[in-house]
């Protein structure tokens, strides 16, 4: 009897590297999807199949981090879908950074619900997912946003916090806002770290307030510490506010580092010295790598 073929990493190439570091860590093989865009913009790809059965394996996994997201769910979707008509019976979406999570219910009348309607739809392409640290707000668990049979859900606040404690013993670590309490507390306790929440006000994409809770910052290095940062103008206030109030110093700390357009230049002209983040998202502060536990995850989801 032949023996069944290992489940293989499917990636795109402009994911290439954290694929095979993936892969690697897994102990996996690792293919690339080929991609070709028309002149109108629409895109066609062709799958790695098997050059003797013209087959996928059963089981797929499937990189993709959903930063930029709207392009790169249309190719989940040729992918999946073409994947199932070559074999694969179980599919596995690896994404380090999930898309659409923040809108998780209607503010106003006639808004789109982007995580229920983005997460039914992943749902109909996967039978498991495994991510880092959705931001998710009103729910408890990920499956509540994306029904597959495997939900897992990963965390960067323990790896970051390893980090901290080399490069900021004895670090305050504090949150932005209330939503990053227990997230901070996971942190904290990994290394003893005292830690506080600030309370946020927000009144736009741009525009928010924030209050310092009651704590001793005079002399402290303190590390801002949230699962993501995009426009940094949260992150900013708070570290100006903790400057005024007397911390020594003041470094970001994120798991997902979106930082769109002049983030890291605000966040610098605040006051903060160094920007730490995992590499779920590509980016210069990359210095956390999270092959290892997402490598741990499969192996968890391989076992089905």
């Amino acid at each position: 009897m032949t023996p069944p073929e290992a489940p293989c990493v499917l990636y795109f190439d402009d994911e290439a590297a954290p694929a095979l570091r993936l892969a690697q860590a897994a102990g996996l093989p690792a293919q690339a999807i080929e991609r070709h865009r028309f002149p109108d913009g629409e895109l066609k790809l062709r799958l790695p199949v098997n050059e003797t059965t013209g087959r996928l394996p059963r089981h797929a996994l499937l990189l993709r981090s959903l930063h930029q997201p709207n392009e790169k769910l249309v190719e989940l979707l040729l992918a999946a879908r073409t994947a199932r008509h070559l074999g694969v019976q179980y599919l596995t979406l690896v994404a380090p950074y999930l898309a659409y999570m923040r809108q998780d219910i209607a503010f106003h009348p006639g808004e789109a619900v982007s995580q229920q309607v983005v997460g039914g739809f992943l749902a109909g392409l996967f039978d498991a997912v495994i991510t880092v640290d959705p931001h998710l707000h009103r729910i408890e668990r990920l499956e509540q946003a994306i029904p597959v049979p495997q939900a897992v859900v990963l965390s960067g606040a323990e790896p970051l916090a390893d980090l901290i404690a080399q490069r900021r013993p004895n670090a305050l670590l504090v949150g932005p806002d209330g939503e990053s309490a227990q997230w901070i507390a996971q942190a904290a306790a990994r290394h003893g770290f005292d830690h506080a929440v600030c309370t946020k006000v927000r009144h736009g994409d741009r525009h928010v307030a924030i209050e310092l809770p009651a704590l001793n910052a005079q002399g402290r290095a303190v590390v801002l510490l949230d699962d993501m940062a995009s426009t940094g103008r949260t992150l900013a206030l708070a570290a100006r506010l903790l400057l005024q109030a007397g911390a020594a110093s003041v470094d970001v700390a994120v798991t997902h580092a979106l930082f769109a357009g002049d983030a890291l230049q605000v966040l610098h002209e605040a006051g903060v010295g160094e920007v730490w983040s995992t590499d779920c998202i590509p980016h210069p502060s990359n210095a956390v790598p999270m092959a290892g536990p997402l490598a741990t995850a499969l192996q968890s989801v391989l076992r089905t």
